[in-house]
C-alpha cells in the first residue's frame, strides 16, 4: 500500500523541504518508486532537485486548479525511481483561487490517488502556514511527519498542528495519523539542543524518530547545486543521517499513532 507522507509544521525554517528532497532521495536509493509532490509556492523542493522553474509545465497549480493531469505534471530527476510535481510562484494564487471552489479540501487527493498506485511512497512538502495548501496536504495523506527545529521555540505552536491535524482526520481523511516527529538542525554539543529534544520526547514519547537531523554545511550547501546531499556529497553527515532516517521509515510499521497532543500535555501554543 502506498504510504503518503505529509511534511508539515506551520513554522517556517524547520527543514520540511530539506527533509522532502533528501527523505525522497534516500528512499529511492534503497529501491523504492518516489514521488515528491511540492506543495509550497517558494517551491524549495523544486530547486533542491536543480528544476528550472521558467521551464516548468504543469506544476501543483494546475493540479489543484484542474488545469492538468498528474502525470502531465510529473518530471524525473537525477535518481532513478524518485519523480517530482514541482511548485511555482503561482500555487500562491490558489489559497484564494480556490476559496469559492467545490470540494476545494479535497483537490490534491484526487490528483494523488490518480497515481499512487505506482508509488511506494508520495511525499508532500507543506507551506509554512495552516492554509488551504497544508489542508490539502493532509487530506491527501496517510499519515503526517513533523519537522522540529532544535531551537528554542521548538515546541510553540505544536498544540495547534496536532489540533488541525485532528480536526482533519475527524472531518475529512479518517486514515489520516502522525507518523513521527523528526528533529532537525541538531547539535548535540549544545545543551539546549539536548533539552529541547528530551522536551519533545516527553510530549511525544511514541512518535519521535531515532534520527537526527544535524547542523551541517553540505546540507545547506547542496540545494544551490540543485542536487541532494546524497549526490553532492554522500559521505558528509547530513546524507548520512537521511539514509539513516530513510532506513528508520522503511522499517515504520507499529509507530503508535496519534492524531493530536497527548491527553494531559499542555503544550505551548
Amino acid at each position: 500500500m502506498t504510504r503518503i507522507i505529509a511534511l508539515v509544521n506551520q513554522k517556517g525554517g524547520v527543514g520540511k523541504s530539506t527533509t522532502a528532497v533528501n527523505l525522497g532521495a534516500a528512499l529511492a536509493i534503497l529501491g523504492s518508486r518516489v514521488l515528491v509532490i511540492d506543495d509550497d509556492p517558494q517551491g524549495n523542493t523544486t530547486t533542491g532537485f536543480g528544476v528550472e522553474k521558467s521551464t516548468i509545465g504543469p506544476s501543483t497549480y494546475d493540479l489543484l486548479m484542474h488545469q492538468a493531469s498528474t502525470d502531465d505534471a510529473i518530471h524525473p530527476t537525477e535518481i532513478d525511481g524518485l519523480h517530482l510535481v514541482p511548485a511555482t510562484i503561482n500555487l500562491a494564487g490558489a489559497e484564494i483561487e480556490l476559496v469559492s471552489e467545490l470540494s476545494r479540501e479535497t483537490r490534491l487527493r484526487e490528483a494523488v490517488l490518480a497515481v499512487a498506485s505506482r508509488y511506494e511512497y508520495v511525499l508532500v512538502d507543506s507551506p509554512p502556514s495552516l492554509g488551504l495548501l497544508t489542508i490539502n496536504a493532509l487530506v491527501a495523506a496517510t499519515e503526517a511527519m513533523i519537522p522540529v527545529q532544535a531551537e528554542f521555540y521548538a515546541l510553540e505552536g505544536l498544540s495547534q498542528l496536532t489540533g488541525v491535524v485532528h480536526r482533519v482526520r475527524e472531518a475529512l481523511n479518517p486514515s489520516l495519523h502522525v507518523s513521527g516527529v523528526l528533529v532537525t538542525m541538531y547539535d548535540g554539543r549544545t545543551r539546549l539542543a539536548t533539552e529541547v529534544l528530551d522536551e519533545l520526547a516527553r510530549y511525544f514519547p511514541q512518535q519521535m524518530f531515532k534520527t537526527q537531523i544535524p547542523r551541517n554545511v553540505r546540507l545547506s550547501e547542496a540545494p544551490s547545486f540543485g542536487k541532494p546531499v546524497m549526490l553532492f556529497d554522500p559521505k558528509s553527515r547530513g546524507a548520512q543521517a537521511y539514509m539513516a532516517l530513510a532506513h528508520e521509515v522503511a522499517a515504520q510499521h507499529d509507530r503508535q499513532p496519534f492524531a493530536s497532543a497527548p491527553a494531559g500535555a499542555a503544550l505551548p501554543s
